[in-house]
């Protein structure tokens, strides 16, 4: 069966992010080269054209993304990971962010992507967009919680001597004695 046909009758004839029905096509998710159904989406041509080229895009258009990313298709899954995780300057999307789970393997593929993207150019931001270096102190700008420790950075919490990462959106930094990785977004340099 042609990939065009699966994708439609997987999708509803739908895009798969937004749920437009106009001018629909396949999108291949990176970053294998198997152009499979299971590495496809079906995107409208606006998602399309946001996901190919976000610069200058209105963001707002990715609030589809409160529903879209609790689908069952992996693929549509890692779509839904790697834009809000690019819109990490904006509030909703940190939110939508925060509250997506998903599976170690899925988790692996959205973030290969990144990888094998040269992000060596790129400075590591806080939310006003104040370039961090590393050995920089910050403070959280809201709550976060600590998956697998069991308590709550509140927000105000000073961090110290913050780590950077091979990912300009994550800082490295202790919180209460415990190691985390905290996206560069949810924190203010002081």
């Amino acid at each position: 069966m042609p990939i065009t046909k699966a994708l439609n009758e997987r999708s509803g004839s739908k895009c798969e992010l937004c749920s437009s029905t106009t001018n629909l096509e396949p999108h291949h998710v990176g970053p294998s080269k198997e152009k499979t159904l299971e590495h496809s989406v079906y995107l409208c041509e606006k998602c399309l054209r946001f996901v190919k080229n976000p610069e200058g895009q209105d963001a707002s258009h990715w609030r589809c993304l409160s529903e879209s990313m609790w689908s069952e298709v992996e693929a549509v899954q890692v779509m839904a990971w790697r834009i809000l995780r690019s819109l990490s300057a904006e509030t909703w999307a940190q939110d939508l962010f925060s509250q997506l789970y998903l599976n170690d393997e899925t988790i692996q593929w959205a973030q290969d992507q990144e990888a094998s993207s040269s992000h060596t150019d790129v400075p590591t931001k806080d939310s006003n967009g104040t370039i961090l270096a590393e050995g920089d102190s910050v403070s959280l700008i809201k709550d976060l919680d600590v998956k697998g420790a069991g308590f709550t950075a509140k927000r105000g919490t000073l961090v110290k001597k913050i780590a950077l990462t091979n990912n300009p959106l994550h800082i490295e930094g202790k919180v209460n004695g415990v190691g985390i990785v905290i996206i560069s977004a949810y924190v203010k340099k002081v």
